[in-house]
C-alpha cells in the first residue's frame, strides 16, 4: 500500500506519520501546498491512499482535483466539525478530527484495507460537485479553537482547559503544558499544530520554545537585544523570552 499524506502543517503531517508507521503503515511521500501536490501528481504515480488536509498554506485542498483527476482513496484530516459532510459527498474512506486520535487512526486505516479493491474503484470514479464546495465555503463561518487537553498521569486521564494554563513549553523533544498549580504535563502534540489550534486572540508563540496566554502574563520586561522578557505567575524553569523578530508583532497582540 502507497500511502501519500498532504497536510498544511510539516511537524503535523511527520506526526501522523508516526501513527502511521505503528500501524504498519509506510507514507512514501509528504506534500504541503495545493502547488506542489498538483506538481506532484502530475509527475507521479498516483498513491494507493491519501490522508489529506483540507485547508493548505495556499487554498483548500479541493482545488486541486480542479486540475488533477486523482485515482486514489482518500482520508480526509480537518480540524472543523462543518466540512465532515462534505468529505462523506466526496467519496473519501473517512475523515479525522485534528488532533487525531490514534484509535480514530486505526479505525479508519482498517475500514479502507476492508474495502479493498471497493475503495479503489470507488475512488477512480469520484465525482466532485466544485459549485457545492464553492457555495459551501462562500458562508462565513467561526473557526472552533481547542478549548482542552487531556493528558495521561500514571493509569488515570486529567483534563486541562485552557483557563488553567500558564503556558506551554518545549523540552527535551517534549512538548508540556505548565498550569497555574506549577505543575508540568506532557502532550501529544507540537507547538506547530498548537499554534494552529489555539485561539491567537489569547494565545501567542513568543519564541521557538514557548506559547504563552494573556491572561498569565504578569509582567513584561525590556531584555538584551531588543527582546522582551515575560513574567509568568509560577512557570520560573527557564526565562520566557519574545525573540527579536517577533518582538513587533507581539507588541501588536498586546494591542
Amino acid at each position: 500500500m502507497i500511502t501519500l499524506i498532504i497536510e498544511d502543517e510539516k511537524p503535523a503531517a511527520r506526526l501522523l506519520q508516526r501513527k502511521l508507521e505503528k500501524l504498519d503503515v509506510t507514507v512514501e511521500t509528504m506534500l504541503h501546498s495545493v502547488e506542489e501536490s498538483v506538481q506532484w501528481f502530475e509527475n507521479n504515480p498516483h498513491p494507493d491512499l491519501i490522508f489529506l488536509d483540507i485547508q493548505l498554506s495556499d487554498g483548500l485542498s479541493f482545488e486541486i482535483f480542479e486540475k488533477i483527476d486523482i485515482k486514489s482513496a482518500i482520508i480526509f484530516t480537518t480540524a472543523y466539525d462543518e466540512y465532515a459532510l462534505k468529505a462523506f459527498k466526496l467519496n473519501s474512506i473517512d475523515y479525522l478530527l485534528k488532533p487525531i486520535d490514534e484509535d480514530d487512526l486505526e479505525t479508519a486505516v482498517s475500514k479502507y484495507k476492508s474495502r479493498l479493491p471497493k475503495a479503489t474503484a470507488e475512488s477512480s470514479n469520484m465525482q466532485l460537485d466544485f459549485e457545492q464546495i464553492r457555495q459551501m465555503l462562500s458562508n462565513p463561518f467561526e473557526k472552533t479553537y481547542k478549548k482542552r487537553f487531556t493528558v495521561k498521569i500514571g493509569q488515570h486521564l486529567k483534563v486541562i482547559t485552557t483557563e488553567e494554563i500558564e503556558c506551554f513549553f518545549s523540552e527535551n523533544k517534549g512538548t508540556y503544558i505548565h498550569t497555574y498549580e506549577n505543575r508540568d504535563y506532557l502532550i501529544d502534540s507540537t507547538l506547530e499544530i498548537l499554534e494552529q489550534e489555539l485561539d491567537k486572540k489569547d494565545f501567542f508563540r513568543v519564541s521557538r520554545k514557548f506559547i504563552v496566554p494573556l491572561k498569565a502574563i504578569k509582567e513584561i520586561q525590556v531584555y538584551t537585544n531588543s527582546r522582551l522578557k515575560v513574567i509568568l505567575p509560577s512557570y520560573k524553569d527557564d526565562e520566557v523570552i519574545v525573540s527579536r523578530e517577533k518582538v513587533q508583532d507581539f507588541k501588536a497582540w498586546l494591542g
